[in-house]
């Protein structure tokens, strides 16, 4: 690592290779991003106690290239946000990439991606999560309804729309 100070203790980085899908370079990549969004209040050395504590603000998150343009990206905060605030901590932080990461399991990604669409957090997706879903995804000026060249931008960015939009005669 040259001359620079490693913010975590080769402890802490075992335990959140051990504790995640992501690797030692992943980890430490997760850091820099969390490091940059902070504004540089993040300490060089970082406790458990820090990790776990010092949050950063979702504007500060939302400009992240990693989640812009993503139409779901302040819903993905909340979902990892323990208060549903959309504020993350930096232990909040490397498991929302772990979740999304290519080596966690498909079953964790399921119980996320329903959390995801359960806007009302009552354990079911009811006609309102649905609708809410599909202007949160859709709504692309938050009009509070579809136009149909939002609806083509959303529904062209989906791969099995042309091969299944056909009629076999």
């Amino acid at each position: 690592m040259g001359n620079k100070v490693a913010a975590f203790s080769e402890e802490q980085l075992n335990e959140y290779q051990a504790c995640t899908f992501l690797t030692r370079k992943n980890i430490l990549r997760a850091e820099r991003l969390f490091r940059q969004i902070s504004n540089d209040r993040w300490p060089e050395v970082v406790t458990r106690e820090c990790a776990s504590s010092f949050s950063v603000p979702y504007s500060s998150l939302d400009s992240l290239t990693e989640l812009k343009e993503n139409p779901f990206r302040r819903r993905v905060c909340q979902i990892f946000s323990t208060d549903g605030s959309a504020s993350l901590t930096f232990d909040q932080f490397l498991e929302m990439f772990s979740v999304f990461s290519e080596h966690a399991p498909r079953d964790i990604k399921a119980i996320y991606a329903f959390r995801l669409y359960d806007f009302d957090s009552d354990g079911y997706l009811s006609e309102q999560d649905l609708l809410h879903t599909v202007l949160e995804e859709g709504d692309v000026d938050c009009d509070g309804r579809i136009s149909q060249s939002e609806f083509i931008h959303v529904i062209l960015k989906s791969p099995d729309f042309v091969p299944n939009f056909h009629i076999r005669i």
